[in-house]
């Protein structure tokens, strides 16, 4: 068994009960069809997202996904006193600075070339910085206010007064979750980052079908000679044990943070839980969805990550005796694990182990702790054992 570790990958086993985590355009539970039925799915996108809020509570500098840096700046010099029009025109000469376009223009191809600014403000695509890079732009604007004043009486076009690079440097910046979830920006040089973690779609071990609910809502003000509903609707929801898998390349992640493996460390291991307790907020005043995972499985290992989804294509059945589908799907996905590192061996894992509600503990998933954090802190112990 070696000690080089790489990944570390994280197997979860949910029952959620009667819900719609995650809707398709038409608002019916997302699925797929694996294994010859039909399963509920949640995307990896949604999961992911619920994750990356999560972990935002937790870190001193957040991250915002928006298109809307403009307002954003413009908005926080209007609080410090400036005239709506020249914080608006201040804010946009930052994003020209940057390299925007005035105006969104594309190629002779259709697609678009590069950033731009629409009429409204909004940039023409979504921007993921930190939280704090927009106070950063305020203070830019702060500092050449006298020039902005200038330049925005003139009422003719300026080159801004701000160079390229220190408006480039706050649009690019990193915070903890843009280093683990990646960042996709093209639109600016050394903007996009590569993510240190992968998710997969999460779907139910079983095959599922969707329920519709048909629902009516009283008017309070009827008379009393008055009958029937004010408002009637269905909506569709399902039920499962889902399985969710999520890998985290440590070295990537190291090197997203300059080499600083002590915060990749404590990213890793926040990532870790809030993965496993995140939920997503799809109908969720109407269903109150809000379990923890009966099994947690995590490997850390130096060779490649494995998911473990294979061991559902057979989908899971009511078990004979007690019933139920939790149960079962713990037990087949530990078989599944002890057959795989039969077939290939287990020298590729620095280290395993798991957590249940299961009295008896899975040998093939390694030691049986007693309490997830545990369980993470003896994984990312071993994934950071070599790194400092």
């Amino acid at each position: 068994m070696t000690t080089s570790s790489r990944f570390v990958d994280i197997h979860l086993l949910q029952t959620i009960p009667y819900a719609n985590l995650n809707r398709d355009d038409l608002g019916s539970p997302k699925s797929l069809t694996y294994g010859g039925v039909n399963r509920t799915r949640v995307s990896s996108q949604c999961w992911k997202r619920a994750t990356r809020q999560a972990l935002e509570d937790q870190l001193p500098d957040k991250a915002i996904r928006t298109r809307k840096v403009v307002v954003e700046v413009a908005e926080r010099l209007c609080k410090e006193g400036w005239p709506r029009e020249l914080a608006d025109y201040a804010a946009r000469q930052l994003l020209v600075a940057a390299g925007a376009k005035r105006s969104k223009s594309k190629k002779s191809n259709g697609e678009d070339e590069g950033l731009s600014l629409e009429n409204s403000g909004y940039t023409s695509v979504l921007l993921f910085l930190p939280e704090s890079s927009l106070d950063g732009l305020a203070a830019l604007a702060r500092r050449e206010r006298g020039a902005l004043e200038r330049a925005y009486a003139s009422g003719k076009e300026q080159k801004p007064p701000f160079t390229q690079e220190e408006v480039r440097n706050l649009l690019i910046g990193r915070t903890g979750t843009i280093a683990l979830f990646g960042r996709m920006l093209a639109e600016l040089p050394d903007g996009k980052v590569d993510g240190a973690v992968q998710v997969a779609h999460a779907f139910t071990t079983h095959a599922t079908d969707t329920e519709v609910d048909f629902f009516t809502a009283v008017d309070d003000k009827l008379s009393s000679d008055e009958t029937g509903s004010g408002h009637m609707n269905s909506a569709e929801f399902s039920a499962g044990v889902f399985y969710r898998y999520a890998t985290v390349n440590v070295r990537d992640l190291i090197d997203n943070l300059d080499d600083d493996a002590a915060v990749a460390r404590g990213l890793t291991e926040r990532f870790l839980s809030a993965f496993a307790t995140a939920m997503p907020s799809g109908k969720r005043t109407a269903t109150a969805p809000h379990t923890l995972p009966d099994l947690a499985y995590i490997a850390v290992r130096s060779d490649r990550p494995v998911s473990l989804a294979a061991a559902f294509e057979r989908p899971v059945r009511a078990g004979w005796e007690a019933g139920g589908l939790a149960e079962p799907s713990r037990q087949q996905l530990a078989d599944y694990a002890s057959v795989l590192h039969e077939m290939w061996g287990t020298d590729g894992i620095a280290y395993h182990g798991h957590v249940s509600i299961d009295s008896k503990p899975f040998d093939s998933l390694g030691n049986k702790l007693s309490s997830f954090r545990e369980l993470v802190i003896a994984a990312v112990d071993t994934a950071f054992r070599d790194r400092g």
